[in-house]
C-alpha cells in the first residue's frame, strides 16, 4: 500500500503479504523437489549459489530491515524470525538459481522458467483453497528507510558496467547490459506478479495504484540492483570452474570468459541449448 509521508512526495510504499500457513509447507515441499531436480541435472554450483543467497537474504531481511531499520512487522502471533527464514530461503534460492540458469544459458531454461513462474502463481491459490483452518500470516515492511540505499547500489553497479563497455574496443568483450536488465526485472516481476495474482500481495490494498506500485518499484529495483555484481561473480567463477565445481582445463581469463559467454546461446540452430 502507499501512505503519504511528510517530505516524501511519492509516499511510503509498504510491501505486504497475507497468506495461509499452508502456503509455507507447500512451498517447502516444492523447494525440495526443485532442488532435487537441479541436483539430478548436476547443477551443483547453481544449488550452492541459491543456498548462499538465501542466507544472504535472511541476513539482510532480518538483520538490516528488521533489527536495524525496524521496517518489518508480523501479525497473528507468528514468529517473525522463522517466517523470514522461510521467505528468505524461498525467495533467495528460487530467484538466484533462476538467475544463474539464465546467466549460464541452460538448455532447459524454458522448462525451469515455466516451473518457477507456474509455482509462484499456483501456490497461493492452492493454499487459499485448501487451507483456512488457521489465522493468516500477515507480514509487511516499509521501504522509506532503505530504498535510497538500494537505488545507490543499483546505479553504482550499472555505472560500472557502462564504464566497462564504453572502454572496450572489441564488441565481444562488452557486458550484455540489456540481457542483465531483462533477467533482473523478470526475476522480481515473476515473483511479485505471482503474489499479486494469488492474492498474497494484493490483500489489504485499497486501490489499483497501491497494488501496482509495489509490483513496479520492486521489479525495477530490488533483484535488479544485484545483477551487475552477480554477473561479475558468474564470469569470474565460470572462467575457472565448471557447473559441477571441477576446475576448467584450461582456465580462462575474465575477458576470455566474457567473450565465450557472449558467444553462447540458450537455443542453437539444432534446437539444443549451449552451456558451459
Amino acid at each position: 500500500m502507499i501512505t503519504k509521508t511528510e517530505g516524501y512526495g511519492m509516499g511510503e510504499i509498504i510491501a505486504r503479504r497475507q497468506f495461509d500457513p499452508l502456503y509455507i509447507w507447500l512451498d517447502i515441499i516444492f523447494l525440495l523437489i526443485f532442488m532435487g531436480l537441479l541436483l539430478y541435472k548436476k547443477k551443483f554450483t547453481t544449488v550452492v549459489v541459491g543456498l548462499i543467497f538465501g542466507l544472504v537474504y535472511m541476513a539482510v531481511d532480518y538483520g538490516i530491515f528488521h533489527l536495524l531499520c525496524h521496517a518489518r512487522s508480523i501479525e497473528n502471533g507468528y514468529s517473525l524470525f522463522w517466517v523470514l527464514l522461510w521467505m528468505s530461503m524461498s525467495f533467495g534460492f528460487t530467484n538466484f538459481t533462476w538467475i544463474w540458469l539464465w546467466l549460464s544459458k541452460d538448455k532447459n531454461l524454458l522448462e525451469w522458467s515455466v516451473l518457477l513462474i507456474g509455482w509462484w502463481i499456483c501456490c497461493p491459490l492452492i493454499s487459499t483453497a485448501f487451507g483456512g483452518a488457521q489465522q493468516p500470516v500477515i507480514i509487511q515492511r516499509t521501504t522509506g528507510a532503505y530504498h535510497g540505499y538500494m537505488a545507490a547500489i543499483l546505479i553504482v553497479g550499472y555505472l560500472g558496467l557502462v564504464i566497462w563497455n564504453i572502454t572496450r574496443k572489441e564488441a565481444a568483450l562488452k557486458a550484455p547490459v540489456l540481457w542483465l536488465l531483462g533477467i533482473g526485472i523478470l526475476a522480481q516481476f515473476g515473483w511479485e506478479a505471482g503474489l499479486l495474482i494469488g492474492g498474497v500481495r494484493s490483500a489489504g490494498f485499497e486501490t489499483l495504484e497501491a497494488k501496482l506500485a509495489t509490483l513496479v518499484v520492486n521489479s525495477l529495483l530490488e533483484t535488479n540492483l544485484g545483477m551487475p555484481y552477480i554477473y561479475m561473480i558468474f564470469i569470474a567463477f565460470s572462467a575457472k570452474f565448471t557447473e559441477q565445481g571441477k576446475r576448467r582445463k584450461p582456465c580462462l581469463t575474465f575477458q576470455e570468459r566474457i567473450r565465450e559467454s557472449n558467444r553462447e546461446r540458450v537455443w542453437r540452430e539444432d534446437g539444443r541449448g549451449e552451456t558451459m
